[in-house]
């Protein structure tokens, strides 16, 4: 029976690391991960019960410069997701130096007074001296809570951060059920795992500037088939010719990539249809960036 709630907030520069290590400690894919920055857009809610406690984890888009109204939103959500939580998870790369993201994300932890875990991420890619130098850096750079390097990929220390977590957790009501993992509806998730596709299968910005939105999600009575239809929005008319690809080769690429995660995800055949539309820079476009699922 859960009797103690923890709210953790999960924070860092893009590419560090943190939905992977999301999905790791739920033990599912909920959030997409790539190589590409800026990969999470909106905060995710994740959902990890331990014993008596419920760990709520809040995936968080990665600290970044804006440069577009997207880009502000995404950073307006790091920022607030710091506030109003038990404890922030930062993590960093095993690099023994404070950067810029990480130094104005400790500043703003200290502003809030916030208790902070130091998670040093990718430690199976260096030396064990190294994690020594960068737990040296930011130990003069701020007071943390503890320090937990581990590799989220692997798995690695991954169980001593959730312990950590659990250190935080407060007397309280059950926040989420039992078999619930993330607060995220269905469609959503099916419209994150086809920007996943886009990321891995486009090069250079255009996957940046994609939006996905699914305008149809219905199971069939009949048999245990589900109908979906995905519309995904680009910037300019030749973006959208090269995410078609020749004779549509590239779009049925990332259909079939989609649908496979889609089937493993909702355990039933997915009968997945996709169209590509031109919104000439909607990432600065407050209406269709509301339209799009990015606002308060």
């Amino acid at each position: 029976m859960i009797t103690k709630t923890a709210m953790i907030s999960i924070v860092g520069r893009p590419n560090v690391g943190k939905s992977t290590l999301t999905n790791t400690l739920v033990g599912d894919k909920i959030a997409i991960v790539s190589n590409k920055p800026q990969t999470t857009r909106n905060r995710i809610f994740a959902v990890v019960n331990r014993g008596d406690t419920q760990i709520v984890l809040l995936d968080t888009p990665g600290f970044h410069k804006a440069r577009t109204k997207l880009g502000d939103y995404m950073v307006k959500v790091v920022n607030e997701s710091v506030a109003d939580v038990d404890a922030v998870a930062l993590i960093v790369e095993p690099v023994p130096e404070v950067g810029k993201q990480e130094s104005m994300l400790i500043k703003r932890i200290g502003e809030l007074g916030v208790p902070a875990i130091l998670v040093i991420n990718k430690i199976d890619t260096v030396k064990k001296e190294t994690v020594l130098s960068v737990i040296a850096a930011y130990a003069a750079a701020y007071e943390f809570a503890a320090v937990v390097p581990i590799s989220a990929l692997a798995g690695d220390g991954v169980d001593e951060l959730l312990g950590e977590f659990v250190r935080f957790a407060q007397e309280g009501p059950q926040l989420f059920p039992d078999d619930m993992i993330t607060d995220q509806p269905e469609k959503q998730i099916m419209a994150e795992i086809i920007r996943e596709k886009l990321l891995l299968c486009m090069d250079r910005e255009i996957p940046h500037g994609t939006a996905v939105v699914i305008t149809k999600f219905s199971e069939r009575e009949d048999a245990d088939i589900i109908d979906i239809d995905a519309t995904i929005y680009c910037e300019k008319a030749s973006h959208k010719g090269m995410i078609i690809g020749k004779n549509g080769a590239m779009l049925k690429k990332i259909g079939q990539l989609a649908r496979e995660d889609m089937e493993r995800f909702m355990g039933a055949k997915v009968y997945l249809q996709t169209w590509v539309k031109v919104k000439e820079n909607w990432r600065d476009s407050d209406s269709l960036l509301r339209n799009f699922g990015y606002s308060e």
